[in-house]
């Protein structure tokens, strides 16, 4: 039972960090269409942002801080002016490609400059490891799983309960009835890649201390976050979290009970699952298109 409460509690925690990105993928499909495949090098990245931060002289805190200014402006503000809004007038398929070229560019492009040799990354939370129940609960885990969850709740509360979030929402739904109705779609647009740069950011500085900082990361988490999209809901913010939540813990579960040589297998096979059985995901709504 004690390894049980362990594995459980280890994978909320991972599973709460792919949410974060997964997240990501759900607000720009809302808000523009967009399914963006760097998505995992827009995780990785924030990590070398606090390094480099922190090689110039800045405390941990403060290169946070750094690394949260240049996300907002390269991958909020510039991804979206410089490769969104040029792409999107030829439809989905010539974005998707663009996406896929700017990941490689990126990681490329740390692999260049940085290494190819993972990086160490200050933690956050202190190294401590606590006793629940019988099962070794450590406080990385536990402080991971917090700041996920504060983090995507306030987004909610953020969308739901401010005039600047439903407004947002309204630009989600229906863009020209918004637009009708005084709301600067392209202001609310923005807000939500800029959001999504802010959740790429706390989920990078959250995973680096596990994984250390790596150019290659963004392979793994990118795909982990969009098949956590997808098997959630890919419409719905708390289908993303539901899906990122359910996927670290199969991905635990199977690792100590089937095999850890399969367990990158899992989420390929939940997937497919959820494609055959319920293609709108497990808290997704069907979504209707005349032809």
């Amino acid at each position: 039972m004690a390894e049980l409460i362990q594995i459980l509690i280890s994978g909320l925690a991972a599973g709460s960090i792919y949410a974060l990105a997964a997240v990501g993928f759900t607000l720009l499909w809302q808000a523009s269409q967009t399914i963006n495949f760097a998505q995992g090098e827009f995780v990785m990245l924030p990590a070398f942002f606090v390094l480099v931060g922190m090689g110039l002289g800045l405390p941990m805190w403060p290169a946070i801080g750094f690394a949260l200014i240049l996300s907002l402006l390269i991958l909020g503000a510039l991804f979206k002016k410089l490769v969104v809004e040029p792409m999107l007038p030829h439809g989905t398929l010539p974005l998707v490609i663009a996406t896929i070229a700017l990941g490689l560019l990126m990681k490329e492009s740390v692999k260049e400059f940085y290494g190819a040799t993972a990086q160490p990354f200050p933690a956050i939370f202190p190294q401590k490891v606590y006793q629940f129940a019988g099962a070794s609960v450590s406080v990385q885990d536990i402080g991971n799983l917090a700041v996920s969850m504060l983090a995507i709740g306030g987004l909610q509360l953020f969308l739901n309960r401010t005039r600047t979030g439903r407004c947002m929402q309204a630009s989600a739904q229906n863009p020209a009835v918004a637009e009708i109705l005084g709301v600067d779609v392209k202001r609310m647009v923005m807000y939500t890649f800029l959001i999504n740069a802010a959740l790429a950011t706390i989920a990078s500085v959250l995973i680096s201390p596990i994984y250390l900082a790596k150019f290659s990361n963004g392979e793994t988490l990118g795909l982990v976050a969009f098949i956590a999209a997808i098997v959630g809901g890919f419409n719905q913010i708390r289908g993303a979290l539901v899906g990122g939540l359910l996927i670290g813990v199969i991905d635990n579960l199977s690792a100590v009970y089937v095999s850890a040589e399969y367990r990158s297998a899992m989420p390929l096979i939940l997937l497919i699952a959820i494609i055959l059985l319920r293609p709108q995901g497990l808290l997704g709504t069907k979504e209707g298109r005349a032809v």
